[in-house]
């Protein structure tokens, strides 16, 4: 997300918008429906993870409307869609996603980071359990299928991440460290 013209101080991220050498930030009115979902889920997101909360309420609506004029959602807008509703505090919500997901696609990993995530926000730690364990169950066989969303190196890093977690878990539950 950095850009490679102007470095940036590592105390404080980059904002998706932020342009190299002082410039304006782009239009977003000029960008693709798919591109002005992407960046202001990325927004969202970076806002979250520094715990702007206020900036996450501005700007999320805005994301979501975003994703709301897509033509169609595919499992990656809808895995977007269903992390900006956690960022909001929305857990069902991101079930719900979750759950669309898997009427298309039964065994996508994103269908288990969305429910451990919702499952954790809602404290049903047994959901939270299970979703990393069929994500521990499914992960192989869906990894080999290459689908071009896991390769995505934002999604690979959290897909890594997911699935140390995972293992974390599965350890916690027989006992093992």
């Amino acid at each position: 997300m950095r850009s490679s013209a102007a470095p940036a101080r590592s105390d404080q991220p980059v904002a998706p918008f932020a342009s190299s050498g002082g410039a304006r930030p782009p239009d977003i009115s000029q960008m693709s429906p798919e591109e002005r979902a992407n960046r202001l889920f990325n927004r969202v997101m970076m806002l979250a993870e520094t715990g702007k909360t206020d900036s996450v309420q501005f700007f999320l609506p805005m994301a979501l409307g975003a994703y709301a004029q897509l033509p169609e959602l595919d499992a990656d807008a809808r895995y977007h869609v269903g992390l900006l509703q956690l960022a909001g505090g929305e857990a069902n919500s991101a079930l719900a996603e979750a759950d669309t997901i898997r009427q298309a696609i039964p065994t996508h990993l994103f269908i288990y980071v969305l429910r451990a995530h919702a499952y954790q926000a809602l404290r049903n730690v047994p959901e939270e359990r299970r979703a990393y364990a069929d994500f521990l169950r499914n992960e192989a066989a869906e990894l080999a299928r290459k689908r071009p969303e896991y390769g995505q190196d934002a999604h690979l890093d959290a897909l890594t991440s997911f699935h140390a977690e995972a293992e974390r878990q599965a350890r916690s539950r027989s006992g093992t460290s």
